[in-house]
């Protein structure tokens, strides 16, 4: 008969997150700015739809919202291959 070690309740194997808080701030910060970027491209139509408005092709729209969500993407891979057990 076996013994049961008592250290580790129901002899499951000790489990830590992937992550650290660093990294997990960093993802916020990139899930903040993506959602900037989607909340800046949306709107600009159009009540009738007969009616053209060209308020869609505005620099907003067009160049900033896009570029801040691939600069919210970037972050996240950053924050994925950020070490935080990395010694300064």
């Amino acid at each position: 008969m076996k013994k049961k070690n008592k250290d580790n309740k129901n002899n499951l194997p000790h489990q830590e997150f992937i992550f650290r808080k660093k990294n997990y701030m960093v993802m916020f910060i990139g899930l903040a700015i993506i959602a900037l970027g989607f909340i800046l491209m949306s709107g600009g139509g159009s009540d009738n739809p007969n009616v053209f408005n060209p308020e869609i092709f505005n620099f907003r729209r067009i160049r900033l919202a896009p570029t801040l969500i691939l600069i919210g993407f970037a972050i996240e891979v950053y924050a994925i291959l950020l070490n935080p057990y990395k010694k300064k």
